[in-house]
């Protein structure tokens, strides 16, 4: 049977086996927890607290900077040291708060809340920005403001990315095994906001066990599907996914909402679940910490903050000395320097290779094969784009549409020369994109 697809992408190897099997595993951490105030998308949040000050559980420790702003919550009890900038994945510092945690977990007391149902649209959306939930899939993005759309009976699908079709990564598909009924209450939750809407579960179909939980879990609700994608990558991509689901397309000077639907992250509608259920805010999430490199690769619970050097301790530390860290998938992650930087909302993996293919290949001439082409899901020249980008041809750059380039890395995986083609067009999108902002 033919599943729905895209035309392009790549096939590289899962390498899921490391972790795909391992329920998921609370973690409690040891050390100071260090909380960014930028997280995602928008402006950054603002401390509210000083060194000195006790905090709780789930307090508010930064708050939401304006609309497209977020807090940042405590996610253990313990006790300010600092505010004071800290390096971050990013390999920047960003402004932080520490806490050192006091091991007692002592959460904030419970207020009364009203059942989500009885909230008008507006105070759910707000209930959910309190919270401080965002994309949680790597993007970052404010989850009210992809939700509070201008005209919500243009919204037709709703779509929960469930492919996590970057190799090693099992955090969502853990998820998607262990709590599929948390996913099939937060779709039902954000279809209440679309009265026009269904809902679907996209998910590639070498995930048969979370296929068939979540088909179980959502059996009885008839706005809800599952539809079953390719295994494929950049499956789990937006644009990818929107075509694969509905056959619309969109590029990069439109949202989801312009094809009337909205994409969320598996463990995004989980955490809008538990805002709107039980008015709890973003203060963990699932990791997968894995690579040939670890003694035994888990997925963990991890309370946000926490530091990574923490949990490749956690993971058995190292079998063989490590080569490479990377912050995300292999496809699309962020090269880590130093392993003492914080898990943020958008940390879903830490991997450990055991060798770092690519400092091992030197790049070679372009052999002219059309590989990269025929990859690109974008149906770009990848090619002659990074050629331009390394010469600095702006104009041309952009007339030959190079700042549709998702950077899914498709090219730089399947080229002979072993072009490092993605960071050419990357760096050359990066600029144009911050000089359109000055």
């Amino acid at each position: 049977m033919a599943h729905s697809t895209f035309k392009g992408g790549i096939h590289p190897h899962k390498r899921k086996r490391f972790t795909r099997e391992k329920p998921i595993k609370e973690y409690y951490p040891k050390g100071d927890l260090v909380y960014p105030v930028q997280q995602h998308i928008g402006g950054p949040a603002v401390p509210i607290v000083k060194a000195g000050e006790r905090v709780l559980k789930g307090q508010v420790i930064a708050k939401a900077a304006g609309y497209i702003s977020v807090p940042v919550h405590a996610s253990v009890s313990g006790t300010i040291k600092a505010v004071e900038p800290r390096m971050t994945v990013s390999g920047s510092p960003v402004l932080s708060i520490v806490v050192e945690n006091d091991h007692q977990y002592e959460r904030l007391p419970a207020e009364d809340i009203k059942p989500w149902q009885e909230l008008e649209p507006g105070d759910r959306i707000l209930r959910i920005q309190k919270a401080g939930v965002v994309g949680m899939g790597g993007a970052g993005f404010p989850s009210h403001v992809k939700l509070a759309v201008k005209n919500p009976k243009k919204i037709r699908t709703v779509i929960v990315n469930c492919s996590e079709c970057e190799p090693y990564l099992t955090s969502d598909y853990r998820r998607m095994v262990e709590n599929p009924e948390w996913l099939v209450m937060g779709l039902k939750m954000i279809l209440s906001l679309f009265e026009r809407a269904v809902g679907v579960f996209a998910i590639e179909d070498s995930k048969r066990d979370a296929i068939t939980a979540l088909q179980l879990a959502s059996g009885r609700e008839s706005r809800m599907e599952v539809k079953v994608l390719e295994t494929k990558y950049p499956q789990g991509s937006e644009r990818m996914l929107i075509y694969a689901c509905t056959g619309k397309e969109i590029n990069s000077s439109m949202l989801p909402a312009d094809a009337g639907c909205i994409v969320h992250n598996v463990d995004t509608v989980c955490a809008i679940y538990q805002a709107l259920a039980f008015g709890r805010p973003l203060t963990e999430r699932v990791v997968t910490v894995t690579g040939k490199a670890l003694a035994e690769p888990c997925n963990f619970h991890v309370p946000i903050g926490t530091s990574f050097s923490e949990l490749i301790e956690a993971a058995g530390g190292f079998k063989t000395e490590p080569q490479k860290f990377v912050s995300g998938g292999p496809m699309m992650g962020i090269s880590l320097f130093d392993l003492d930087v914080p898990v943020v909302k958008t940390s879903s993996a830490l991997l450990c290779m055991s060798k770092d293919d690519v400092a091992r290949f030197q790049p070679s001439a372009c052999i002219r094969c059309g590989s990269c082409v025929e990859a690109c899901p974008e149906h770009l020249l990848p090619a002659k784009l990074a050629d331009l980008a390394e010469h600095f041809q702006e104009e041309e750059f952009r007339s030959l549409y190079g700042m549709e380039c998702l950077e899914c890395g498709s090219c730089s995986y399947v080229c002979p020369a072993r072009r490092q083609l993605t960071q050419s067009i990357r760096a050359m999108r990066r600029s144009l994109l911050a000089r359109g902002k000055r």
